[in-house]
């Protein structure tokens, strides 16, 4: 059986050319599905947005490089119900699937109705339901994968009024579209859904607001990610991906390290 850093096949190199994996050249699972695990980060723009200079995500393949692949699944404005259209997709039961995932819905979910984010809003009994269905098919595509789900943020509602007055002036919204109690509702459902399906879960809502002067040093806008905000997921993630046994320093290098190369014969290192 092949592991992660390996390909299961190979053909002879011929002078001066490396090793032809198999996998390729029968039209199998591909060579870099052979060769890295999956780390796959679904969630909303918080995770979109996980690749820019200093995000979460940019930084899980930094610490995970040439361990494991990170693939950024994230949908900018979703909410747990429209996450239920992808998942068969993004998650096929055929197929090589990812050792771990992380889901991170909620921050639209408690948008607030009656408010200017109202068609984003999900009652929380269904946002419940929606995060329970995305576990049970992750579970049904491996029973090894590690599942993590992320509460949603908190919320600083001054910090979201500056920003909508910065973006429309005078026009800018009365009323909160979200509010930091509704999101600590919807973070609360979150972590019981996880005890309650043995899965891995980093309570964002709870570790932000254990810093003094949270609003500013991890939100941009009241919602999004500051880097120090970044860094705090990275930094949680990373643990808890370390304490479900995806610790980076055992998992294999996908090819030898250079020094293992030698300069006259490389082939022997790729043998």
């Amino acid at each position: 059986m092949a592991v992660p850093g390996s390909c299961p096949s190979t053909v002879a190199p011929s002078a001066g050319h490396p090793p032809i994996c198999l996998a390729d050249a029968s039209g199998g699972a591909g060579s870099q599905d052979m060769l890295r695990p999956h780390l796959v980060l679904f969630g909303d723009s918080i995770t979109e947005q996980s690749f820019r200079p200093g995000g979460w995500g940019a930084a899980l393949a930094d610490t995970y490089s040439r361990k494991a692949d990170i693939v950024v699944r994230g949908y900018g404005g979703y909410n747990s119900r429209w996450a239920l259209f992808l998942i068969q997709r993004i998650f096929p039961l055929v197929g090589l699937p990812p050792v771990a995932t992380t889901i991170f819905f909620g921050a639209n979910d408690a948008a607030l109705p009656g408010r200017t984010s109202q068609r984003q809003h999900v009652p929380v009994e269904e946002y419940r339901q929606n995060l329970k269905t995305i576990v049970n098919h992750l579970k049904d595509c491996s029973k090894s994968m590690v599942i993590l789900l992320i509460t949603p943020p908190p919320i600083d509602e001054d910090g979201r009024e500056r920003y909508a007055r910065s973006q429309y002036g005078e026009d800018a919204r009365r009323l909160p579209e979200r509010t930091n109690e509704m999101a600590g509702v919807y973070a609360g459902q979150c972590i019981e859904l996880a005890k309650e399906m043995d899965v891995q879960c980093v309570d964002l809502w709870s570790k932000m607001q254990a810093t003094e002067g949270w609003q500013k040093l991890y939100l941009s806008d009241g919602l999004h990610l500051t880097p120090e905000g970044n860094a705090l997921v990275h930094k949680e993630v990373v643990q808890t991906l370390r304490g479900a046994g995806l610790k980076a320093e055992d998992m294999p290098h996908d090819f030898p390290h250079h020094s293992k190369i030698d300069g006259v014969h490389p082939e022997r290192a790729f043998q």
